[in-house]
């Protein structure tokens, strides 16, 4: 059985997780609800209340990740923020991910063509 290989381009808002099974891609987006709108302007007058409201959701979008990651063998983790150092951070500290073996790249935001290439690429040669 081919070990399980996942590309993850994300930032704070989105996660493009692309599996990589027999040299194709399949595709799956999970979306963090960092900023719920509505809640917005009853946080803003106690800013210590939405920066916990902020930090919740950051994570619970990285633990829902980490969720997915958990049955992955390579990652490649790519895009333009530091989540992907704050997910790596994350990873790092949990034991079942201890083998797995993950990468982090910087990236510009790309097309869903240019990430899906940019992992085919990477695996091609990892």
């Amino acid at each position: 059985m081919a070990e399980k290989k996942l590309g993850i381009w994300m930032d704070h808002s989105t996660a493009h997780l692309m599996k990589f099974i027999g040299g194709s891609i399949e595709t799956e987006i999970i979306e963090s609800r960092l900023i719920d709108l509505e809640n917005v302007n009853r946080l803003w007058n106690n800013v210590g209340r939405f920066m916990s409201y902020e930090k919740q959701q950051r994570w619970a979008y990285f633990s829902k990740l980490n969720e997915i990651i958990k049955d992955y063998k390579k990652i490649i983790l790519f895009g333009p923020s530091d989540a992907k150092i704050e997910l790596f951070d994350i990873l790092s500290e949990d034991e079942r991910c201890l083998k797995i073996k993950v990468e982090i790249q910087q990236a510009d935001p790309m097309t869903e063509n240019q990430e899906q290439a940019f992992v085919k690429e990477y695996f091609s040669k990892n």
